[in-house]
């Protein structure tokens, strides 16, 4: 499972959207002339990967493609936004601590897994 990828406005709801619905989805939108996006990014890859797919990353080029920066609302870079279920969880902007995203990455995979809890249907017998 790829658990850092590129997104472009014509794969972003099966890439973003869709796939919120199995596993979080970290919306990192940045630009190559970001300073703080070169210091977010590579700290976001390696958290992705010592979180053993808990998560995934989903990076934008705000360059690139404007339209999913403008439908964000990104004002400045890096915009983080975390989907669960195809909802927006919560958002930051500019760099952050690596402490600061941990606990962000912690509630959004606990609220995951809260969701499908919430969601999973009651095992044969038992009533909801």
């Amino acid at each position: 499972m790829n658990l850092s990828y590129d997104v472009v406005e014509a794969d972003f709801d099966s890439l973003v959207l869709a796939r919120s619905h199995e596993v979080p989805v970290v919306l990192d939108i940045g630009a190559e002339w970001c300073s703080p996006c070169r210091v977010l990014t590579p700290l976001l890859e390696r958290l992705v990967g010592g979180y053993g797919g808990k998560f995934v990353l989903a990076k934008v080029d705000a360059d690139e493609n404007m339209r999913i920066a403008g439908r964000h609302q990104a004002k400045g870079f890096p915009t983080v936004i975390a989907y669960s279920r195809g909802v927006v969880m919560e958002r930051f902007h500019g760099a952050q601590t690596e402490g600061f995203l941990r606990g962000f990455l912690d509630r959004l995979v606990d609220e995951h897994a809260r969701q499908g809890a919430v969601l999973a249907p009651a095992p044969a017998g038992q009533h909801a």
